[in-house]
């Protein structure tokens, strides 16, 4: 058998060969207003298709680029695959906001916003059209933190608090960081319908946002009847199963030509 610590080297060398040799992909999951059903933004998620082990969880993949030191590298291709994406959507007449992942290793370099800021420009994307998605976790230290987040504030970038309520330093998080969104875990959404506390939590967690001045986002939506309860909670934005599961960048307008030929259905129908 293979010592762990070997096999674990041996994996993020080859995720390292994935990154430099451009055989990691991206997929994109939409996020929608839920008054109205537009579309609002979409979330790149990083995929990786080890030739001999098949898929393996980003979970998995960045953390150990995160230990092993490639950390950068898979956050530079990630967000250079999404401008390039980005573009490809504008030239189709589609300008969306985008939303990725960062590691808490790279919050806490305060030249990251800069270095983001020369990748839009380069690419032609603006940078009001860019979220952050920074999970409780990685913002432990939020005062050592402070300083980056503001800078992308200043520089129009959105700061998204992914996973909230699934920490124990989430309301001192908010007062602390400068954030432009909340988003409410699954862990609540998908139990929504049948748990009383549930609803109360998401309830409470959109009155904070809003009182904050953040926009709320609900993960996890597999359903209409929850996408109803969440309107009827005030959430703004949600994403999930029931609205699109992740897609390849290339189906991302014809997604949205079938949802609004729906949209329109349905208006129709409830109009006779």
């Amino acid at each position: 058998m293979i010592p762990l610590v070997i096999a674990e080297e041996k994996l993020a060398t080859e995720l390292s060969l994935a990154i430099e040799r451009h055989a990691l992909s991206l997929v994109f999951q939409p996020k929608i207003e839920i008054a109205t059903g537009r579309l609002t933004g979409v979330e790149a998620l990083a995929r990786w298709d080890h030739p001999a082990l098949g898929a393996i969880g980003p979970s998995t993949f960045v953390s150990l680029a995160e230990r092993f030191g490639s950390i950068d590298a898979l956050t530079d291709w990630v967000i250079a695959a999404a401008l390039r994406q980005w573009i490809d959507w504008r030239e189709q007449g589609v300008e969306t906001n985008l939303a990725f992942n960062i590691s808490a290793l790279t919050l806490r370099d305060v030249h990251f916003p800069d270095h983001l800021d020369r990748m839009c420009r380069i690419q032609g994307v603006p940078l009001d059209r860019i979220t952050l998605e920074v999970t409780e976790g990685a913002t432990q230290h939020a005062v050592r933190l402070l300083d980056t987040l503001t800078r992308f504030r200043i520089k129009g970038i959105g700061v998204s608090l992914d996973d909230f309520g699934t920490g124990y330093s989430s309301l001192l998080q908010l007062r602390q960081l400068p954030y432009s969104e909340l988003k409410i875990d699954q862990c609540f959404v998908l139990d929504a319908l049948r748990s009383r506390e549930s609803r109360l939590i998401i309830q409470a967690m959109v009155g904070l946002a809003h009182g904050l001045g953040l926009t709320a986002t609900a993960e996890g939506i597999e359903d209409a009847e929850t996408l109803a309860l969440l309107a009827s909670l005030g959430c703004d934005h949600g994403q999930g199963f029931f609205i699109a599961h992740p897609m390849r960048g290339t189906e991302l307008v014809p997604w949205m030509i079938d949802r609004s030929a729906e949209r329109a259905e349905h208006q129709t129908a409830r109009a006779a």
